[in-house]
């Protein structure tokens, strides 16, 4: 039995983790019109091949207006469902990582470009935005419109359409995005909802959205498959929200069943000042942890093995994902176990030649065994 923490398996209701490394979402703007593409299926199947035990697939759309550009996926029609369909499919048939999708509504961050057209928000091709109230993220950014309450409704049930969606195309979890400055991040920060109903004003208030849209999407999905969340447990300005009040939605989510919270941060003030430093959001997940039973997954600039390890080690946290991290170094699961003295699992391609005495391995066995 492994004595490493990262490699010890996990078990989200009826998935079981081999191991505790997760690769984060990375939006990739390489979809057509929604459809996922050849570009996915290499990105993530490769990564289905990194010695990570799950890999979640990028933001994707629960309708065409809640991406974040033209080149982002949605799973709002058959189309879509059946390029994930595809995509999933031939990174379960050979890779050794489970496969989860992240779904939300960019709100009033959609409709900009790519990001290596620019990042502004779009003049041609734009679509008229939405968030809780109608005010902008930043000058130049387009005004959204404020939601009536029949298009909450109707934005529920796009997420529920998206969660029976994700469940044919073969996915084994849910993420919802309710962090980075997005729809649902925008509806539980005070300083997007300025909105005077049930959905706004209160703590408890601003809650009730992503709350109401848990329970509806926990009620579609199968009931051995885990959904959990993404949150910004802080947003790094004065008037913003604090970790006291992530704290408090993480009991609630915990009380509703959620399986797992990734804990991240920013994204929803222009004007936010990130304190920077190796594993800097770690501390807001340890809070969370102390506070609910659901598993924790902390994520931001962890980047070597001996660090992830003693997060867990710590119990600051259950999970670590990583994304640049696995950009850097596509085989960071492989290296993470000799590193920790753990044999990693690969596919059998994979394993004929790269055994133990394979020259990578035997370089991280002699740093591990030098330190």
């Amino acid at each position: 039995m492994p004595t490493s923490q990262l490699f010890t398996p996990i078990k989200l209701r009826d998935l079981e983790l081999w191991n505790r490394i997760v690769v984060a979402p990375m939006c990739q703007y390489s979809a057509d019109n929604g459809d996922m593409t050849d570009w996915h299926t290499q990105h993530l199947g490769s990564l289905s091949n990194s010695g990570a035990a799950l890999v979640i697939a990028e933001a994707t759309g629960v309708e065409m207006e809640g991406r974040i550009s033209h080149g982002c996926p949605a799973l709002s029609t058959d189309a879509h469902e059946a390029s994930m369909k595809r995509v999933v499919d031939t990174c379960k048939r050979w890779g050794t990582a489970a496969v989860g999708i992240q779904l939300g509504h960019a709100g009033r961050k959609a409709s900009v470009q790519r990001p290596w057209e620019g990042g502004a928000s779009l003049k041609d091709g734009a679509w008229q935005t939405k968030s809780a109230s109608d005010l902008p993220f930043d000058e130049g950014w387009h005004t959204p419109h404020g939601m009536t309450t029949d298009e909450i409704a109707k934005l529920k049930d796009a997420f529920v359409q998206a969660t029976e969606r994700a469940d044919r195309a073969g996915y084994d979890l849910i993420e919802i995005h309710a962090a980075h400055g997005y729809l649902l991040n925008q509806f539980l920060s005070p300083l997007s909802n300025k909105r005077n109903d049930q959905y706004g004003g209160s703590l408890e208030n601003r809650m009730r959205l992503p709350l109401e849209i848990f329970t509806a999407m926990r009620e579609a999905f199968p009931s051995g498959k885990p959904l959990g969340i993404r949150i910004s447990a802080v947003e790094w300005i004065d008037g913003g929200i604090t970790i006291e009040d992530s704290v408090a939605f993480a009991k609630k989510l915990d009380a509703l069943g959620c399986d797992f919270i990734d804990v991240s941060s920013g994204g929803n003030a222009s004007k936010q000042k990130i304190e920077l430093r190796p594993g800097y959001q770690v501390p807001f997940a340890a809070a969370i942890k102390k506070a609910v039973k659901m598993p924790v997954m902390a994520v931001g600039l962890i980047s070597e093995p001996a660090q992830a390890e003693a997060i867990l080690a710590n119990g600051e946290a259950d999970m670590i994902a990583l994304a640049r991290g696995f950009m850097d170094d596509l085989r960071w699961g492989w290296h993470a176990a000799w590193a920790l003295g753990v044999e990693p699992r690969m596919s059998p391609q994979h394993r004929r030649i790269g055994p133990k005495s394979w020259p990578p391995a035997r370089k991280y066995a002699q740093a591990a065994a030098a330190e």
